[in-house]
């Protein structure tokens, strides 16, 4: 017998496998399956934004455990495109349900009345927006997405769709050209003198104390670039996104995908709705604190976690300027923290004053446990030596819910109707707007 064709396969199967976690190699005996899709094309010129919604995108079908989704910008050859040049504001993905093709062509005019889409949002905590499955920023290419054995996170469930519709998934862009900008941080912290804006998306006008942020860096704005590069070359880039499945299977424990908002003060208000803002302002610190060597602008607010079981993964988001975030319980015990990690180089990956990492948490299954409804604590530290605008501090974790939660948790079946939201009390219509927002 021939034994080279054999040494061959597994010399290939090891290469194929070699850049994932190592107990991706033994997931109980499943096979773990991972693909390459690029985003449509994102044209950019220096200045230029580009934050757009693709529906229908590219992404594994059937019902699966999702165990990855890595991400990062490249250009028409495939090669990383460095934040110095296209900052990447934040990419999110996430499933919705989408009217089947057959059932709106036997019905068109019933279709017309319904909903294009039903999103599938994550199980919290804001309800009107932060309702993706994934999402990152300029940290994206060291920042790990890896859900741990036995747990994944359930996707193309047959039965949760309402009758008539089908799970898709969507994909949002949120990128920045700073070639040539006057202003790199300026332009990457959205600030509105920069964008030369008084309206937003939606026609409305910007409040005059409104200093930076969203509002004033969307979809085909352009930011300050220096003299000469106004008519400067249009550059075509994508977003290259991996994902990583198991075919589910009683196998996979499920996991809930929760973000917090450290915007929310609905509950320090006394409030009973979440009042998500997803984004704030740091002042710069005083010259008594700038004297003490105390430049830390911290942010804290507390939300419900619904539902309650263990810990299994958790990450924060945040912009340049960010140190940490961290998530305590209610007695005050911290559940995670996360750190900024920034770069030192020009390359991409790397790039000096950036962040280009966020620590994150993979506690010892069982060993960070949080009860339901109870009421968790989010704290996001900025460095304050300057003003930073449109900063975020949100803190995304996995949770496992205990055996006996998951047999009293009702189906999603029992709500399948079209047009009914039964995963998000919110409108089911899926339209690109403030719903929407990252």
């Amino acid at each position: 017998m021939k034994l080279w064709p054999f040494l061959v396969l597994l010399v290939t199967l090891l290469s194929a496998t070699a850049s994932l976690p190592s107990e991706a190699l033994n997931v109980r005996g499943h096979l773990l399956k991972s693909k390459t899709f690029l985003s449509p094309p994102i044209f950019l010129r220096p200045g230029s934004v580009s934050n757009k919604w693709y529906f229908d995108i590219a992404f594994p079908r059937g019902h699966l455990a999702l165990k990855s989704f890595n991400a990062e910008v490249v250009d028409e050859r495939g090669v990383p495109v460095p934040l110095h040049e296209t900052y990447l504001h934040h990419w999110v993905a996430e499933p919705y349900f989408a009217v089947k093709e057959a059932a709106a062509a036997a019905a068109a005019g019933e279709a017309q009345k319904r909903s294009k889409g039903i999103l599938n949002r994550n199980s919290g905590v804001c309800k009107n927006t932060l309702g993706q499955y994934y999402g990152l920023g300029s940290e994206t290419r060291h920042t790990a997405t890896w859900v741990p054995d036995p747990y994944g996170i359930e996707v193309g469930n047959p039965e949760a769709p309402p009758e008539g519709y089908e799970e898709k998934w969507l994909l949002n862009v949120h990128a920045i050209d700073t070639r040539g900008a006057a202003d790199k941080l300026g332009c990457t912290e959205c600030r509105c003198d920069l964008y030369n804006v008084t309206i937003d998306e939606h026609g409305r006008r910007i409040p005059e104390d409104y200093t930076g942020g969203l509002y004033c860096c969307y979809d085909e704005t352009r930011c300050k670039v220096k003299e000469g590069f106004s008519d400067g070359e249009v550059r075509k880039v994508f977003l290259r996104y991996t994902v990583t499945w198991l075919d589910w299977s009683d196998a996979v424990l499920p996991v809930k995908i929760y973000i917090f908002d450290v915007t929310d003060r609905a509950l320090l208000e006394g409030k009973s709705e979440p009042a998500c803002k997803v984004e704030y302002q740091v002042e710069a610190c005083s010259s008594e604190n700038r004297a003490n060597n105390d430049c830390v602008h911290v942010q804290a607010t507390k939300q419900i976690l619904p539902r309650g079981g263990d810990i299994v993964f958790g990450v924060a988001h945040q912009h340049s300027g960010g140190i940490a975030a961290s998530l305590h319980g209610e007695d005050g015990r911290l559940l995670c923290e996360s750190v900024a990690t920034y770069g030192e180089g020009q390359e991409a990956g790397n790039e000096a004053g950036y962040i280009v990492g966020m620590s994150t948490c993979y506690p010892k299954p069982g060993s960070v446990t949080v009860r339901d409804g109870e009421v968790l604590t989010v704290v996001s530290n900025y460095s304050s030596e300057r003003q930073h605008t449109g900063v975020m501090g949100l803190f995304y974790i996995l949770v496992a819910e205990h055996k006996k939660q998951q047999q009293q948790q009702l189906l999603p079946a029992a709500a399948g109707k079209p047009g009914l939201c039964f995963s998000f009390p919110v409108s089911c219509e899926l339209s690109v707007s403030e719903s929407l927002t990252f």
